[in-house]
């Protein structure tokens, strides 16, 4: 599977009678019903690992994007009707902000890391909190809960995993704790923001920006309020798109595949 496609469904089970393993591409596996497969005796693989190097990297190049409106400011650059530059047009910081990660897994951990030499003062919620050591070396403070971090941070980063449990995880009231000044940058799955009160927030200037590179759907529908919003940056879902880790994505498939069909164990088995 690459982009999710082609879709797994029952129908297509039961046209392919001799499948015995679906090899994924990428960390998230919500569009795959893992029962389904399952009872078809099929097992699955993904490539977890690998893409969270450049996941984070591009986090970072949102949230320094964002902060700096760096999309605002080339446009004026290039614009035919620019005749000067106004002093007053300003950005903001981002060494010595605070940056809250919702989701301190792999992705969320390398984020951390590049944070630290931004000088950042380091808030995470998870469901686990991380050990001290791992803790101490990227200068990170857990948040048992969420809505303590909510109202701390200057830039709020999701790195979660779509679980039922995460869908709509920031919808209004989540938004609504966060300062006025604090930007949402999303590097996890659209479907973790409530879309329609991001919107809103965004338009009554509840938080000042945001900067996604999930959406739901993808792409949006071209006349999508998202779309119009000047503190809006959203990127077309590239948090693993590089040369060198796409080609390691489909090593790392190819290798399950041959171990699936060995009857060996699977090196990237989703369970």
């Amino acid at each position: 599977m690459w982009h999710h496609k082609p879709v797994i469904n029952e129908e297509l089970l039961q046209s392919l009678p001799n499948l015995k393993i679906v090899a994924s591409s990428g960390a998230g596996i919500d569009h795959l019903d893992l029962n389904l497969l399952s009872r078809y005796g099929v097992k699955v693989s993904n490539t977890p690992f690998i893409v969270s190097t450049d996941t984070a990297d591009l986090g970072i190049a949102l949230m320094l994007a964002s902060s700096r409106r760096l999309v605002e400011g080339y446009q004026m650059a290039i614009s035919p009707d620019t005749e000067y530059f106004p002093a007053n047009w300003l950005g903001a910081e981002v060494s010595g902000a605070t940056l809250g990660i919702i989701g301190m897994g792999t992705i969320g951990y390398k984020v951390a890391e590049r944070a630290k030499a931004f000088e950042m003062k380091i808030l995470y919620h998870n469901r686990k909190q991380r050990n001290q050591e791992e803790e101490r070396a990227v200068g990170a403070t857990y948040c048992k809960k969420l809505d303590d971090l909510l109202q701390q941070a200057d830039f709020v980063m999701l790195a979660v995993k779509l679980t039922p449990q995460t869908q709509r995880l920031i919808g209004k009231r989540e938004l609504q704790l966060m300062k006025s000044t604090a930007t949402l940058i999303n590097i996890s799955r659209g479907l973790v923001v409530d879309q329609d009160a991001l919107v809103e927030a965004l338009q009554n200037k509840v938080i000042t920006a945001a900067a996604l590179d999930v959406t739901y759907p993808e792409p949006l529908p071209r006349d999508h309020p998202l779309l119009k919003l000047k503190n809006v940056i959203i990127t077309p879902h590239i948090g693993s798109a590089t040369i060198k880790t796409r080609h390691l994505m489909k090593e790392n498939m190819t290798e399950s595949i041959q171990a699936g069909l060995a009857g060996l164990p699977i090196p990237y088995e989703v369970l």
